[in-house]
């Protein structure tokens, strides 16, 4: 299918936008993927607020030039890229399940502006989901105000148990 020049214009121009705004793009190539796989990816990735798309190498690599992005070469065969503009490390478990399959393989990408590796991307598919993270991150922080509060008030419990028991032990002595 042949573009105009004004259809690529707006092509790189999309490629762009997306590659600046998003917080991570991953590059996948792909080879015999069926439009139920591409389908199903696409829905995971508008669920956590990224997109998924068949990209066109050619204007792609010219994009990459205008947003200012290192071209690593991957880029050199059918491509479909993740583009994360919420959460990287969801985007990520979605391109990493992707490629267990045969018809996908992750190719590399781009962070925060910078290239990223395969192996980057995988580990970055294994951190937890950005809520469990505050949580663990929050009970961390806790827990040491927690022991303060328990440290400092252990002191006045402890006299507050030794005056109770001694009232409770000794009857009150009879007025005059």
């Amino acid at each position: 299918m042949a573009f105009t020049k004004q259809e690529k214009k707006e092509l790189i121009d999309g490629y762009v936008n997306w590659l600046t705004k998003s917080n991570a793009a991953f590059v996948m190539a792909f080879n015999g993927m069926s439009v139920k796989d591409i389908t199903e990816m696409r829905a995971e990735a508008r669920e956590i607020g990224g997109e998924l798309h068949v990209v066109k190498n050619t204007l792609v690599n010219i994009a990459l030039e205008k947003a200012g992005l290192e071209n690593k070469g991957i880029f050199d065969e059918a491509s479909i890229v993740a583009f994360a503009f919420e959460e990287a490390p969801s985007m990520a478990k979605i391109v990493e399940k992707a490629s267990k399959t045969d018809s996908f393989k992750i190719k590399g990408g781009f962070m925060d502006g910078a290239p990223i590796e395969v192996d980057q991307i995988v580990a970055l598919a294994k951190l937890p989901p950005m809520p469990q993270m505050r949580a663990q991150l929050l009970a961390l922080i806790n827990t040491p105000a927690t022991q303060l509060v328990r440290t400092i008030s252990e002191p006045a419990r402890q006299v507050a148990a030794v005056v109770k028991a001694y009232s409770e032990k000794a009857p009150a002595p009879a007025a005059g």
